[in-house]
Parts: C-alpha cells; structure tokens; sequence
C-alpha cells in the first residue's frame, strides 16, 4: 500500500469513526512527518477478522484494532443475523456481559443500543461479569445469543467481543462466517443506528440482567459436587489476576464450605491495567508469585488462580520437599504449579471414579486433540465413552449437546490452556465451578491422608506417565501472521519423516481433513477443517503445530507417555520422559525453522 493510499484510507476511517478519541488518534497519526515511524500501515493492513472466536485485538483506532467503530459495525452485523435466523430474536433478545479491561464497559453499551435499534432486546450486566456467567445467563434468560466483551488472559493492551448461540455455547461456522458477511454488509459506523440509552431503557430494549441469575449460577455450581466431607477450613490463597472473578469465585468456594479463603489483595479489583503483572495470565512466569508469597505467609494448602474473565482456573499445591511429580529430594518447599494437563486429568478421574454413574446414561468425556491423551487412556481403562475435538471450547460444548441428544451424559471436558468444565451448568470453560471441583478434592484426598500430588502420582503409576510441553513463537503484526502462514506451509508441503530419533508414522492434516501414513496410505478426518497439523511418532509420541486463535502465535505441543518401572522413583521417571520430550522438542523446532 502507497503512502498516499494509507493516508487516504486513514482519513477516510477517521472520518466515519463516531469516537472523538480513536479519531483523534489517527489524526494525531497522520499528522506524523514520517509515517513509517508510525503503526499506521499495520492498523490497515487488513481488518480484525470476526470467527468464531468473535473478535480480539489491540485497542486502537483502525479497522486492525479494538474500537468503538469496529463494534458497532460487527454488532450490526450480528444483529441482523438474528433477525434473519430467529423469528423470536426481538423478544427474547441477547445477553451481554463485559470484564474490567479498559473500554469493555463502553463497547458492551454500545452493542446494546446497536441491538436496541434494531428491535432487539438487551440484557445487560449492570457491572462487570465473568464468562461463564455470562454464558450461563444466555440460557437462563432464554435469549437467542451473548456477547461477552473480553480479551480473557490477552496483555493489557487488548480487548475482544465473544459471541455465543441461543445453546450457550459460542459459535461454530457456518454461523461465524454468516455473521461475518452481514458485517462487510454494515453501513459506516457513525450511520449505524443507535438507540440513547434512556430511550432504550423507557421502552422496555435495554434491561438489567436479573440478580437471581447470579443466584442460580452459584446454585448449580454448589450442585456439581460429588463430596461433602473432608475438612474444608484449610487456609486457600486465591486471585482473580486483577480481573473479575473475585466475588463469584469466594462465593462459589463459601457455598461449598471453604471458610478460609484469602484473596490476593493488589490483585483483588478489577483493573484493566494489570500493574502487578507484565501478562495476566496465570500460565506465565511471575504472575503467580503475588499468590505465593501470600500462601508462604499464610501457610496455604491451595492455590487457586482465575485469569482476568475467569473462565480458566491454575491450580498450585505445596511443594513436599522429597515428593511430588517434579520434585527431588533436598528441594526447598514452596509451591507446584500444575500443569492444565495434570489438573484436567485429577479432574477426569475424580469425577469418573468418585461421582456415581446414572443409570440411564453412559457418561462422556471429552478433551482437545492439543491435550494430553491420558485423560482418554483413562477413559479407556475404565469403560467410559471418550472423544476429542479441535481446540476451543466451543467444539467441547457443541460435541457435549450433539451426544446428549444420542443418550450420553456429559461429565467433563477440557484443554490444557487451564479450561475446564463439569456437565452442562455452562457450556464453556468456566474457572469458577473448577474451583469449587478443586477445593472439594483436596477436602477428599485430605481426608483419605492423600495429597492432590499423591494422588496424581497414583494416577501415573495406574495408567502411565504423560508429560507435556508446549513451545510457542511470537511473530506480532501483518509480517508476522504471513511469517506463521509460511511456515504451516512448509510444514504441511512437507512434512518430516523423522524427528529426532523417532519415525514420523503418519501426519494428520485436519485442513484437509485427512490423515496420511508413511506409506502414503490416506484416511479421512471427521473432525471440522482447522489449520493444525499432527505428527503421530514412533513409540506414542505426538507433535501438533497450530497458530493460535486469540494471539499472534504459532504454538508446537509434544506428547510423551513412559511406563512407570515398579518402584521406581517419580522424578526418575519424569526425568527420562521430560528427556525424551526435551529431544523431540529441539528437533522439530529446528525443523520449522
């Protein structure tokens, strides 16, 4: 793009953006002496694209970037599908929750009164609002579909707008793609329409959520439980991560009798600056080490963490000094942060094993084919119907409905990125009921003289020992999402017939929907198109590449399952499979390039 045609189209966006100050940031952009000092081409080098994980970007004025302008245009669209779907949308109208981000507030407005233009009912939260809540109150309120505006775990710098269907679950194509094309259709966003909201509110199309949905939502939550006993006044340190779970998730803990829980206090408010933390996400280095130093002070069992819309909950437990999966002997005790891995599988077992089957029903559990296979060698072992999706959960839940219609009871489901989600109270991930799970099996394992730790290391010497790893690249802006690109490419045009010391036995390409042998043999993928590609190996191991969907990434995962020798060590064990993974991982990634 020329210079004159960047200035060209800037002015023209600045013109029909109805924010004074978004269009007063372009035009402080513009008027810049040298443009390419500027971010000006990247906020036009194409538009946030709305799939079905709605939309996510960095706040800004532009059509790349999070704004007011880019909301009203995308909740026109999205209004519209309604109107074209549902025959009941205007009544029964759609939820719209928002976190503590910065602008999350104005963008949930302004979706309501682009709704309420249209006819449309709003339900809006009348304060902040985690996820699962939100997504909750889609199917309690009876509305044909949410909006929840989030950037989840994404830095400070980013917000986003989810969308979920009349099931409560967020969209899946050919919805996101229908929604999408009614948004090219959409007229400048100063033209959009919008309703005032005293207007809106008079006539009956901008209401409040009711209080009684949070009531119910903590209702079902406290319903989930398998136990009650064990003791449950042991001291828990908890932190929403600056974001929104606080009250819900307290009250979720208080209603299952945990009487000594502690929030994080510099992380306990909302706020869309995240000053404690360089990435709020509970997965990353440091961010949990507020929440150490207070469960050190405290003397802390438990270590609960929500990211900032709490809808993914980390999980840490005192560190024993000579037991524990990654421990060895002479280690200084602190704490142990599970993996998503390790907490979805004590969470699979516990509810598999603990949790009396219905009668009428065979029970499923589902996990992301990026998550570790055990929970499916577990599932295996006990008899139980076990099946995997693409990533995201909005295949769990639409696979979750599609085999409860057949006669399965769906029990649990997850995906390492720390989602989690028990039955069919939310059809999303939700951090908060996880919480309460979590609580409830450290009250168990207690009472049975067993640690959570011990109790995983149970787990591994039943059905095996699985390690995981995870290695991502960043590669930020236009040049980056073409570097990413480039480099799916290269991988699928070909792909490796070794890597390390182990045979590639077959590649599954689920872009294409096939799978593809050493030999060339070929069988087809059911699962929907995706760009992600598997490298099945020699001995069970895996390797799966896939960009991510929310941040400007590729992301490589390595599977690797050992026999536990009778006797032997955990950490012996965990150090030959950490060393196997560790060879496979410097292999591939020299092979990616």
């Amino acid at each position: 793009m020329s210079n004159a045609d960047l200035v060209a189209r800037a002015r023209a966006w600045a013109e029909q953006d109805p924010d004074p100050a978004t269009r007063g940031e372009l035009l402080a952009l513009l008027a810049q002496p040298d443009l390419a000092k500027t971010d000006l081409a990247d906020r036009f080098a194409q538009s946030l694209e709305f799939g079905t994980a709605g939309l996510r970007g960095v706040l800004g004025a532009g059509p790349n970037r999070m704004n007011r302008a880019v909301v009203l245009s995308t909740t026109w669209g999205l209004a519209h599908e309604l109107l074209a779907t549902f025959p009941d949308a205007t009544e029964k109208g759609v939820v719209i929750g928002y976190d503590g981000r910065r602008y999350s507030r104005e963008f949930a407005v302004d979706t309501a009164l682009v709704l309420a233009a249209a006819g449309i009912q709003a339900h809006l939260f009348d304060d902040v609002a985690p996820t699962p809540l939100t997504a909750y109150a889609v199917t309690r309120v009876g509305a044909v579909a949410g909006v929840m505006v989030t950037a989840s775990h994404n830095p400070p710098e980013y917000n986003g707008y989810k969308a979920y269907w009349r099931n409560g679950a967020q969209i899946i194509p050919p919805t996101d793609e229908r929604i999408a094309a009614r948004i090219a259709k959409s007229p400048a966003a100063k033209d959009v329409p919008r309703l005032d909201m005293e207007g809106a509110r008079t006539r009956g199309l901008v209401t409040t959520v009711p209080a009684k949905v949070t009531l119910d939502y903590l209702d079902a939550v406290r319903r989930l439980a398998v136990h009650e006993g064990g003791d449950r006044a042991f001291p828990i340190v908890y932190t929403p991560m600056h974001g929104v779970g606080d009250v819900l998730a307290r009250k979720a803990l208080a209603n299952a009798g945990f009487t000594n829980v502690t929030s994080v206090p510099e992380q306990q408010k909302p706020d869309g600056a995240f000053p404690t933390v360089a990435f709020p996400n509970p997965e990353e280095k440091g961010a949990m080490d507020l929440s150490f130093a207070l469960a050190t002070k405290l003397g802390a069992k438990l270590v609960l963490a929500n990211d900032p819309d709490a809808d993914r909950l980390a999980v840490a437990l005192p560190r024993p000094e000579a037991r524990g999966p990654g421990v060895s002997p002479g280690v200084e005790p602190g704490f142990v942060q599970l993996t998503g891995n390790q907490v979805g599988v004590l969470m699979g077992h516990y509810l598999l094993t603990e949790r009396p089957k219905a009668a009428a029903h065979e029970p499923l559990v589902v996990a992301t084919i990026v998550s570790s296979p055990m929970l499916g060698a577990i599932a295996s072992a006990l008899g139980v119907h076990y099946e995997e999706t693409l990533t995201g959960f909005k295949w769990i839940a639409n696979l979750a409905m599609e085999r409860e219609k057949e006669g399965y009871a769906f029990l649990f489901g997850y995906e390492e990125a720390l989602g989690y989600t028990v039955g069919d109270v939310v059809r999303d991930k939700d951090g908060i009921s996880a919480a309460a799970i979590v609580a409830e099996m450290a009250a168990v394992m207690g009472s049975r003289n067993k640690t959570l730790l011990e109790e995983l290391e149970a787990i591994y010497r039943r059905y095996g020992l699985f390690v995981s790893s995870q290695v991502n690249r960043t590669r930020k802006g236009a040049s980056g999402a073409a570097e990413i690109a480039a480099l799916m490419d290269r991988l699928r045009a070909s792909p490796p017939r070794r890597v390390g010391d182990k045979d590639v036995l077959a590649t599954r390409d689920y872009l294409t929907k096939e799978r593809r042998d050493a030999h060339g043999e070929k069988t087809p993928l059911t699962l929907p198109k995706s760009n992600v590609l598997t490298f099945e190996l020699a001995g069970g191991s895996r390797i799966i590449a896939r960009p991510s969907g929310t941040e400007p990434k590729v992301k490589f995962y390595f599977d690797v399952r050992e026999e536990m020798k009778e006797g032997e060590p955990l950490a012996e064990a965990e150090a030959r499979a950490n060393g196997v993974m560790k060879r496979l991982a410097d292999a591939f990634v020299g092979i990616a390039g």
